[in-house]
């Protein structure tokens, strides 16, 4: 009897040859990569995160360390205001700077030597006994930090590829944000009250020390790439946004209208007119204008320039509520911010998956209105407000919103740059963060201000500028959302409204 071939054996992919199977040792190569490429990646985001953390709670501690460090230094209220005032104005100035030298001199090694200059600024602080010394010391630490915040998101962008690993390295930045304003005020709190105000300060020494030796020892460096520092472009920069910053800052004791503020902002403003008409001309720019042409781009420095003045209104006007308002300490106006601090570190992780759904900008533009929604509901403050229907429910809406936002709108600034021009993208995009945060919170002053006159007694001038600030913080909010839908324009591929189909 004939045996019958089986029709299994007999197809033709059986007929075929097998391919051969890689080599054992390729195998094992290609697996040590990986291995090697992921360590080296979260090296890089603990150096990211852990130098933004810094930044951030440094600031925090000293805002709830102030009135300690009045009265240990017998400061004025003048020369006080001169302590943090003067750290904005250097950070914000010398940013592009900064930037330019992450490009030219490597990413890692302005890294390190901003850390080294943090660090050594942090530790004359801690041991500053009048008030030149400690203004001259937060000057210094104010260039370190414009030295660090925009080496750090180039290290970030250069190490995570556009997609999903950057997508979740940004969650990771978005929650160090969204803590880190709420526990430096916690932390200052508790230092000043228990151990000194200067304890903040000296905090910063082993942390920095500990994040320079592992950018040292563990990341690769950066590219460089050769082209000469546009040093006429860095002192137009600097002394431009530097007065501009200066104005915003004396417009809360002399207005909008005095003197000292017009001077300044008019010479910035024709400074920075010099300085774009220097960068059109020359060859070797410190900002090259074509980091603009990117409507996408532009679009994201635009979103974050308006976000940042509400938020930073909501922590300086809702801190002074609580504790003029509702009687808070200072310790528990920060335990105050709790709620949002646990949402807005939990909100950032779900972008990642929300941006494979329905697209990074609806993500955006999700994040803005329901931070908006929050805003406009603390404009309904009044005298017999209560925390949790008032405040506390309202601040979980404002920290799910910041969590939202930050990631998408951070990696929409850093996108399509070529490698030569990283540092100049994160430097427009921390200059634009400054800008918001120093205009936004100096207009929104000057709204308190101005909705506070005529009221019969300091409660109703609190409540009533408390409420026109949140009022007019949801409109600047409503502005970002606009700008979302203009310059992140569909057609671009990049905002995607509804979820994908899956086949």
């Amino acid at each position: 009897m004939a045996h019958r071939r089986l029709p299994l054996l007999s197809s033709p992919h059986f007929s075929r040859p097998l391919s051969p199977l890689p080599e054992p040792s390729k195998v094992t190569t290609s697996v040590s990569m990986s291995i090697e490429q992921r360590k080296h990646q979260a090296t890089s985001l603990l150096v990211v995160i852990g130098s933004y953390l810094m930044i951030v709670l440094d600031t925090s501690i000293v805002i709830a360390g102030l009135p300690h460090i009045r009265a240990d230094l017998d400061l004025t209220p003048a020369q006080l205001s001169s302590v943090q005032s003067i750290y904005t104005l250097f950070f914000g100035a010398f940013l592009l700077f900064g930037a330019r030298c992450g490009d030219l001199a490597g990413a890692r090694r302005i890294m390190q030597l901003g850390l080294s200059v943090f660090v050594v600024a942090s530790t004359a602080i801690g041991m500053a006994h009048d008030c030149l010394w400690l203004v001259a010391a937060r000057a210094v630490q104010g260039i370190g930090a414009a030295l660090i915040a925009p080496s750090a998101l180039t290290l970030l962008s250069q190490n995570f590829e556009e997609g999903e690993a950057r997508n979740s390295a940004l969650a990771w930045y978005g929650s160090t944000a969204g803590i880190g304003a709420s526990v430096g005020l916690v932390l200052g709190g508790v230092f000043a009250e228990t151990l000194s105000w200067r304890a903040g300060f000296f905090l910063n020494i082993p942390v920095g020390v500990a994040l320079f030796c592992i950018t040292r020892s563990s990341l690769n460096e950066s590219p460089r790439f050769q082209t000469r520092l546009d040093v006429l472009g860095a002192l137009l920069s600097t002394f431009g946004f530097g007065s501009i910053i200066l104005a915003v800052m004396r417009t809360e004791d002399e207005g909008w209208s005095s003197n000292s503020v017009l001077v300044p902002a008019a010479m910035g403003v024709v400074t920075i007119l010099s300085f774009l008409w220097h960068e059109h001309r020359t060859t070797q720019p410190l900002m090259p204008l074509r980091v603009f042409a990117d409507r996408r781009r532009f679009g994201a420095y635009v979103i974050r320039f308006l976000f940042l003045g509400p938020m930073v209104s909501f922590f300086f006007f809702v801190s002074q509520f609580m504790q003029d308002g509702l009687g808070f300490t200072a310790i528990g106006a920060g335990l105050g911010f709790l709620p949002m601090t646990v949402v807005a570190f939990i909100a950032p992780f779900a972008v990642p998956a929300l941006s494979k759904r329905i697209g990074e900008d609806a993500v955006l533009l999700l994040g803005l209105l329901v931070t908006c929604s929050g805003i406009l509901w603390m404009s309904f403050l009044d005298a017999s407000a209560t925390f949790w229907l008032s405040i506390g429910l309202p601040m979980t809406l404002i920290g799910t919103g910041q969590g939202l936002s930050l990631a998408p709108m951070t990696s929409a600034g850093i996108s399509g740059v070529p490698k030569s021009e990283t540092g100049v993208a994160s430097g427009v995009l921390n200059v634009a963060h400054q800008l918001g945060a120093s205009l936004g919170l100096g207009l929104l002053t000057s709204v308190a201000v101005w909705a506070q006159r005529g009221a019969p007694d300091h409660q109703a001038a609190l409540v009533q500028g408390t409420r026109a600030v949140f009022l007019v913080g949801g409109a600047m909010l409503i502005a970002a959302m606009g700008a979302v839908a203009i310059f992140l324009s569909p057609t671009r591929g990049s905002v995607c409204l509804h979820p994908r189909r899956r086949p």
